[in-house]
């Protein structure tokens, strides 16, 4: 387990209360509240429908709660309405937010008509407005850190799954982002391809960058994570230190979940 400073001491970079999501009838999360602290590495494990992705999506706005609250370093995210109708209330705001947040998600999403470069770059340069020669710089250099610095000016198309999702972490992090937000970043990839990007999420983790990730990787989980956190039917059924929550299982339903992950 990485080892960090006691990262209660510090204000949470995330905070998460009472946290409740509906798609039409299907209650996705059921009341959801859990911070994050500066340098901390969350693991968000469960079965498949459990709201892994949807907590996660909830962080960023991609999905707006009905209930409960997200603050970001502090600041609670402002939404106005109620249930179903409930909408992002200050727009501003909440690019302001998302600036704050690096986004790595499941499919690429690189823009296949940009060369990698030009896909790390777009986000300084058009929603932070930061000067190109700085940008074009600091992207370079997270291409060296994801190890493909040699396909700045390929295009998406040229390269290996794993490859485009590594041109996605050093898109995330070009933003200079507080919290970094992994939503099953090796599902679309074969075993050998998912080493090579698990290896960057291991070195980003090791540099105490701040990280919430939705992962199906246990061992992965348990070697990466300050803390792990079990969801449930949307509930989070057990959480805490790897050790307890892989070696010190409390919950039956966490126990048959990790046998199953044993052999699947």
């Amino acid at each position: 387990m990485k080892q960090t400073e006691p990262a209660a001491a510090k204000p949470p970079v995330v905070q998460i209360q009472d946290l409740h999501k509906s798609f039409g009838a299907l209650e996705v999360l059921k009341g959801i509240s859990f911070a994050a602290y500066e340098g901390e590495v969350i693991s968000l494990i469960g079965s498949s429908g459990s709201g892994k992705s949807t907590l996660l999506r909830c962080i960023n706005m991609l999905e707006v709660p009905e209930r409960g609250t997200v603050s970001i370093a502090g600041e609670p995210i402002s939404l106005r309405g109620e249930g179903p109708n409930r909408r992002i209330g200050n727009e501003e705001q909440i690019r302001r937010v998302r600036s704050q947040l690096g986004m790595v998600f499941q499919s690429f999403n690189l823009w296949a008509h940009m060369t990698i470069l030009q896909n790390v770059m777009e986000a300084p340069l058009v929603v932070q407005k930061r000067p190109r020669a700085e940008v074009e710089s600091e992207a370079l250099a997270m291409l060296g850190k994801v190890g493909i610095a040699e396909k700045a000016a390929s295009y998406p198309a040229q390269l290996s799954g794993g490859q485009q999702q590594r041109a996605a972490i050093a898109r995330a992090l070009c933003i200079n982002p507080r919290v970094m937000l992994f939503d099953e970043p090796t599902s679309a990839l074969d075993p050998e391809l998912e080493v090579e990007v698990l290896r960057v999420i291991k070195v980003l983790a090791d540099e105490g960058r701040t990280m919430i990730l939705v992962t199906h990787d246990m061992e992965f989980a348990r070697s990466v994570s300050d803390r792990v956190i079990f969801l449930h039917l949307g509930r989070i059924e057990e959480e805490g230190t790897p050790q307890d929550v892989f070696g010190a299982t409390k919950s039956t339903r966490l126990k048959q979940f990790l046998n199953a992950a044993q052999h699947d």
